[in-house]
């Protein structure tokens, strides 16, 4: 039985008056193992040290899919020696873009220790939503045809969250069967509005549409967003800890946030310079500039972090994939926050469908929902989401797609076969799974 002497966790709403915990640098490690190093930190110096210790007894967070991810990229390098090309890394940004909506979509209900199987065929019939009400005879505006397929693939995803928690079926099966059922419908919808045009497959014919993967921003506006953005994460991380501060609240030290800024800028700055750097193949037709998917995958990913990590959705989702009984017991209402998860599970696969048509140019019933599900649950688990629930990020799925269209794209350059290209995907994925498993194990003996 633990010991009842041990320091409970602080949350992050506790008084930094310190009074109620001492600074790292003056408890035990076993405690400090047991503080988050934001919490706690009053340095940087402190928070390194937790950081340390925590990789130590195996909480290594993203380490080794970062670490895989720069050795996947140092031999393709070698074999390809144009796989770090600009044209190629903003081509592998492109290509990577479902993954990671698709990873982003799956987090939401893997964080309650559920799982949707029917995303990829959910995110079909949104496009094929889209695309029919943009093209003839309707010819509506794009935005009003994004908007059809978003609701569209929004409901399904409420309807999915109904039939688990008020019929309590096990999403699972409920997801497995909306696999299939899905599946079915875009069939007959890609038949029934591509018929005429030649068996199951609806081409984009709105420009903006298409213009949403295979269109770019100018180079002196991709330097523009970069300062945006950049000024608007530094303007809201040192309000939120000035405000924090002030409040007698916990707020991460001023290095650490000064860092995280730093790297944000950084890594912003290497996006903008490769996009920015000429790809095209003649030089009489230059191609530069940020794709707008881009864009899209940064903004939903800003959305959904800060959906899941600064409001009481958020922390209610965690609680309940944590310990459902111990959030019921609290005053969750578990039904609710299950029933939201899987209609903003629907809503990004929804995008995601909208971005493949765009990328591909059309939608058609050959869609393979199966195979897309299996990746967005690969790019979520391999990024650090725990399968367990309770334990994930947004960024996770963000990495882990990179990571699956990294090894797409590298082993396309070098002429690898697709059975290779799976197999090496199941390596990646199991060697992912088993590092959440030993580190649960190493955090439960902790």
């Amino acid at each position: 039985m633990a010991s009842t002497s041990r320091p409970a966790r602080p949350t992050t709403d506790e008084p930094s008056g310190r009074g109620s915990e001492p600074p790292l640098s003056t408890v035990s490690d076993e405690a400090a193992l047991r503080l988050s190093p934001e919490v706690a930190a009053e340095s940087l110096r402190d928070y390194l040290r937790a950081w340390l210790l925590r990789i130590r007894n195996g909480d290594s967070g993203m380490l080794p899919v970062l670490g895989g991810l720069i050795l996947i990229v140092i031999i393709f390098q070698s074999q390809k020696s144009v796989f770090l090309s600009a044209a190629n890394l903003t081509n592998l940004l492109v290509q990577g873009a479902t993954f990671m909506l698709l990873g982003m979509a799956e987090v939401f209900v893997l964080l309650l220790g559920e799982i949707d199987l029917s995303i990829g065929y959910v995110g079909a019939v949104g496009a094929v939503v889209t695309v029919a009400t943009a093209a003839p005879p309707g010819n509506h505006p794009w935005w009003i045809a994004i908007l059809a397929g978003l609701v569209v693939t929004s409901a399904i995803g409420l309807l999915q969250g109904a039939l688990v928690t008020r019929l309590r079926v096990p999403s699972f099966v409920v997801t497995l069967a909306g696999l299939l059922g899905w599946e079915g419908m875009l069939v007959f919808l890609a038949n029934r509005e591509g018929g005429k045009n030649g068996g199951g497959t609806l081409r984009i014919t709105n420009t903006i549409l298409n213009d949403l993967v295979n269109g770019n921003l100018s180079v002196a506006a991709g330097w523009i967003a970069l300062i945006v953005a950049v000024a608007g994460f530094a303007v809201f991380h040192l309000i939120r800890d000035r405000q924090r501060r002030a409040h007698g609240l916990v707020a991460p030290p001023p290095a650490l946030t000064a860092i995280r800024i730093l790297i944000v800028a950084a890594a912003g700055f290497a996006l903008v310079a490769v996009c920015n750097t000429n790809r095209g193949v003649l030089a009489s037709h230059p191609l530069r500039g940020v794709p707008w998917v881009v864009l899209i995958i940064i903004g939903t990913f800003g959305a959904w972090t800060l959906l899941l990590g600064r409001t009481r959705f958020g922390r209610y989702v965690y609680a309940i994939g944590g310990n459902a009984e111990a959030a019921r017991r609290a005053g969750i209402n578990l039904n609710r926050i299950r029933l939201a998860a899987f209609t903003l599970t629907g809503l990004t696969a929804g995008l995601a469908g909208i971005i493949e048509a765009s990328r591909l140019g059309s939608i058609s019933s050959d869609v393979d929902g199966g195979q897309l599900v299996l990746y967005a649950v690969a790019a979520a688990v391999i990024g650090g989401t725990s399968l367990f629930g309770g334990r994930g990020k947004m960024l996770h799925a963000v990495v882990g797609g990179l990571v699956i269209a990294t090894i797409y794209n590298g082993m396309g350059l070098i002429g690898l076969s697709a059975s290779s290209q799976y197999m090496v995907t199941a390596l990646v994925l199991l060697a992912a799974a088993t590092v959440d498993a030993l580190a649960r194990r190493s955090v439960t003996r902790s």
